[in-house]
């Protein structure tokens, strides 16, 4: 994989695709990490007297209403702060206005387009990666540089549609999370896997993948319900993937000596944090029981697993994470994984916002920006974003 320090940017303009899709609420920046980490890359180019051009999405546009509440002026102000240095921002996607500013930058300038996904508004040009689109960008560049881990999996006009055009290399953030995440490709055992998360649909492809590789899964959250289902047990009103029931009987019967699931849960009758909750151990579930976190004997029984291991990679809650009486554990494991220093790899999306919630993100071997990115790539799917580069 071509690395941004293999790409000639002295004096170039440089086109980087970056992940700024972070939480804005009434215009102000909640979490500002996938901002910060773009920096490096960003700071590279500027050492180089580069002119950088920075790209990225924010959120869904399906409808005009979507694009204030998706717009990037927050991110530009923030980058502003972070560089120390005024950072242009352009409100639109394409355009004469675009054009004469480009132009007239000079080294050492730094500009941030709006929003690519304002281009799905007129028919997903961005999400389709049109072609006419993706020429456009590239045309406002002399090198790109693809540092969006978290998007690596889309094919979209920002990424492979401007890598098409243009030498094109990854920066910084993709190479590091590609070394950390390689470890997992000749993994070193133990080697344990904890899944969490809603629906088993979301994990059919990790679980047949590392099924063969890992020595134990550890499942959790509500898909776990789908395999106890499997086997027969009374789950009462909790998360059901009716449709990968089939899935879960064929992975227990061929692989039941490598699948560990919950004894015990935190259990309600409802799904808020109002309501009381007892722990239950599995085999006692009524119909109308919710499980909504797993239990204190699971939580024990867990650590045991992982207490030796070599190796971990995980990727989702223990349970619904959202509601505070119900992030317990989640935490508790985690906190478990830092103490004992064992060597964690954090898959993305909302087992990364937990950790970083309990102030654990900076604590473990890897916490990965993009959960989707991470999900296919431990699928073995090729990505998208990499294969232009390649």
């Amino acid at each position: 994989m071509k690395t941004i320090k293999e790409l000639d940017i002295e004096n170039k303009k440089v086109i980087i695709r970056c992940d700024f899709n972070v939480p804005i609420k009434e215009g102000k920046i909640v979490d500002d990490t996938r901002i910060v980490a773009a920096l490096e890359t960003i700071k590279y180019c500027l050492e180089k007297n580069a002119k950088v051009i920075l790209l990225s999405h924010l959120g869904r546009i399906k409808e005009k209403e979507d694009l204030a509440k998706n717009d990037l002026s927050p991110v530009a102000n923030r980058l502003s702060e972070l560089l120390k240095k005024d950072v242009l921002f352009v409100e639109k996607t394409r355009g004469d206005e675009l054009e004469a500013v480009v132009e007239s930058m000079e080294p050492g300038d730094v500009l941030l387009l709006q929003n690519t996904r304002y281009e799905d508004l007129d028919g997903k040009k961005e999400s389709s990666n049109d072609e006419e689109l993706g020429a456009y960008w590239a045309s406002l560049g002399d090198v790109f540089v693809n540092d969006a881990f978290g998007t690596i999996h889309r094919a979209h006009a920002s990424n492979v549609g401007i890598a098409s055009h243009l030498p094109s290399a990854v920066g910084f953030l993709i190479e590091k999370e590609l070394n950390a995440l390689s470890v997992l490709e000749n993994p070193e055992h133990p080697f344990i896997v904890i899944l969490g998360g809603a629906k088993v649909a979301d994990k059919i492809g990790v679980i047949e993948n590392l099924v063969t590789k890992a020595d134990k899964i550890l499942i959790g959250g509500g898909m776990a319900f789908t395999f106890l289902k499997a086997k027969g047990l009374e789950i009462g009103n909790s998360l059901l993937d009716e449709e990968n029931l089939d899935f879960c009987r064929k992975m227990l019967e061929e692989y039941g000596d490598k699948i560990v699931l919950p004894v015990d849960f935190a259990v309600s009758k409802e799904c808020n944090n109002e309501g009381e909750y007892v722990v239950k151990n599995i085999k006692d579930f009524q119909e109308d029981d919710m499980g909504l976190d797993i239990g204190d004997q699971t939580v024990a029984f867990f650590k045991e697993v992982i207490s030796d291991a070599a190796i971990v990679i995980w990727n989702g809650p223990l349970g619904v994470y959202e509601l505070e009486k119900y992030k317990k554990n989640t935490d508790e494991l985690l906190k478990f994984i830092v103490d004992n220093q064992i060597k964690t790899i954090l898959g993305g999306g909302d087992i990364v916002a937990a950790a970083s919630a309990a102030g654990f993100k900076d604590k473990v071997y890897h916490a990965s920006t993009g959960g989707g990115a991470t999900l296919e790539y431990l699928e073995g799917k090729k990505l998208p974003g990499l294969e232009a580069i390649k």
